[in-house]
């Protein structure tokens, strides 16, 4: 069964740091470019972040780069965004995926910035 867990929201400080986590199964995921996507209340999903199969090429949405950094670990199944300088307008539910989408969306994790 494929599927992505998300993990590591919480409620952090303007300016603070989070990481999250992704951990994928059920498919290739050393063979698959990954995203990380997300939705805030009232908006559309937004593309935050891709990162090529090897790790080797990385994306990022004009509102994020400079302050997140996406990886992996392909030896573990895991997907990562660093994120630093977070703002309020960071504040919304993180999801990871493949590109081009081969499962259902996870449940997310929630990030929200507020002091």
């Amino acid at each position: 069964q494929k599927q992505l867990v998300e993990s590591g929201g919480g409620l952090v400080q303007p300016g603070g740091s989070l990481r999250l986590s992704c951990v994928a199964s059920g498919f290739d995921f050393s063979s698959r470019l990954m995203t990380w996507h997300r939705m805030a209340p009232g908006k559309e999903r937004e593309l935050v972040a891709t990162i090529a199969p090897n790790g080797g090429i990385t994306t990022y949405g004009s509102s994020v780069k400079g302050r997140f950094t996406i990886s992996r670990d392909n030896a573990k199944n895991m997907l990562y965004l660093q994120m630093s300088s977070l703002k309020p307008e960071d504040t919304a539910v993180y999801y990871c995926m493949t590109r081009p989408e081969i499962l259902s969306w996870g449940q997310g994790t929630q990030v929200t910035v507020s002091s």
